[in-house]
């Protein structure tokens, strides 16, 4: 081989190289940012629950509010960037209620959906 075309094949290689650890990356991402979605997403679900079912006690709001704001908070410790930051919004919202406010239920339910859209761009 030539220098030019030894200088050429090196210059192919590290290219091909990087995409490959670049695509591995994404993946690796693309998957942790989906099981961070995944995770708050049940996470807002048994807070639901909780919610529902005990709709009109305050104590059992504030105590649900509580435990999801600390498991979201321990879900956030796991990632950093624009993920924890949107993790930890959510967890302050939980936070919000847990003193067991029974007119906030409803205005902070209408933001969740907002919580999980955060959630998935900070993923993109």
């Amino acid at each position: 081989m030539t220098p030019p075309r030894r200088r050429l094949a090196v210059a192919a290689a590290t290219l091909t190289l990087a995409v490959l650890t670049t695509a591995c990356g994404a993946i690796g991402q693309a998957v942790d940012c989906n099981t961070a979605a995944s995770e708050a997403s049940k996470i807002a679900t048994e807070w639901s629950t909780a919610v529902t079912s005990n709709a009109t006690d305050a104590k059992a709001v504030g105590t649900a509010s509580k435990t999801a704001a600390d498991k979201t908070k321990e879900l956030a410790g796991k990632y950093d960037g624009d993920v924890a930051a949107a993790l930890n919004d959510m967890a302050a919202g939980f936070e919000s209620l847990e003193k067991g406010d029974l007119s906030s239920v409803s205005e902070f339910t209408g933001k969740m959906t907002g919580f999980q859209t955060k959630i998935m761009s900070a993923c993109s």
